[in-house]
């Protein structure tokens, strides 16, 4: 999977599209991320402690990672490849050139 968690990114599918965050989670099982203040949605919570009543909370949702472009430490956002540098593999921006990890 080619975003980490960490990873600032931009959407670029969806009703978000353009919105420019930073990734929370990967789920790299089902090929998802989470990505901060994106895909709110709305969840119904059972009562507990902190809310006798129960309540209705807004939570950020996966969406596919293939709606998403990893940015570099300019702001140009590109594909990602991966290459070998001093005998280690990095992931780097192949429109930039730029060295992601």
């Amino acid at each position: 999977m080619f975003v980490k968690k960490g990873d600032k990114v931009r959407v670029i599918a969806g009703k978000d599209k353009g919105t420019e965050a930073v990734v929370l989670k990967a789920l790299p099982k089902v090929n998802k991320v989470v990505v901060e203040g994106v895909a709110i949605v709305k969840k119904h919570q059972k009562p507990n402690n902190e809310n006798p009543q129960g309540a209705i909370v807004e939570v950020e949702a996966p969406i596919h990672a293939s709606n998403v472009q990893v940015l570099d430490k300019n702001g140009v956002a590109g594909r990602v490849g991966y290459k070998f540098v001093d005998g280690k593999k990095v992931r780097y921006n192949k429109k930039s050139g730029e060295v992601l990890d």
